[in-house]
């Protein structure tokens, strides 16, 4: 049974382009929590990534918990720093240059969640040529309010 539940589980997700990973010895029940878990921070992520595309800062921010910090081209910054720096060129770049993003890899320890993922960018952006592959790593927790963005890591190369 435990079996063919993690099966179908398994199947639900990569149907959905999300991966989930279930620690072996999870059981069913708590496999089932970490599943509305990992689709609530799934969700989070997404929701994060299309208010970038769209120019939607006021959800972006709302996303961040207020002691997130991203790192960014070498870069700690702060909630607010975001805010003031990186976020309108991010905004900018998301909503310009076409982006492919790999099935998001989600992992779920309690209120805590992981996640990791590849993307590759091809376009212009500010008049120069832009061909690159990234990776993208997010910690969130859960709040009173729901999964919140506590830490955001972009690393990209040439292709």
């Amino acid at each position: 049974m435990r079996s063919t539940v993690r099966g179908l589980i398994t199947l639900l997700f990569v149907a959905a382009g999300l991966t989930l990973a279930v620690d072996a010895t999870a059981t069913v029940a708590s496999t089932r929590s970490d599943v509305r878990s990992a689709a609530a921070v799934a969700k989070v992520v997404n929701d994060f990534q299309h208010a970038l595309s769209s120019g939607d800062s006021i959800t972006a921010l709302h996303l961040l918990a207020d002691d997130a910090v991203v790192l960014e081209s070498g870069d700690v910054e702060t909630r607010s720093e975001y805010r003031s720096h990186h976020l309108p060129v991010d905004i900018e770049f998301a909503k310009t240059v076409a982006s492919k993003r790999s099935p998001l890899q989600i992992r779920v320890k309690g209120s805590v969640a992981w996640t990791a993922r590849t993307s590759t960018a091809k376009g212009q952006f500010k008049g120069k040529a832009v061909n690159s592959a990234g990776a993208e790593s997010m910690i969130l927790t859960k709040e009173a309010a729901g999964w919140r963005i506590r830490s955001i890591h972009w690393s990209s190369h040439k292709r």
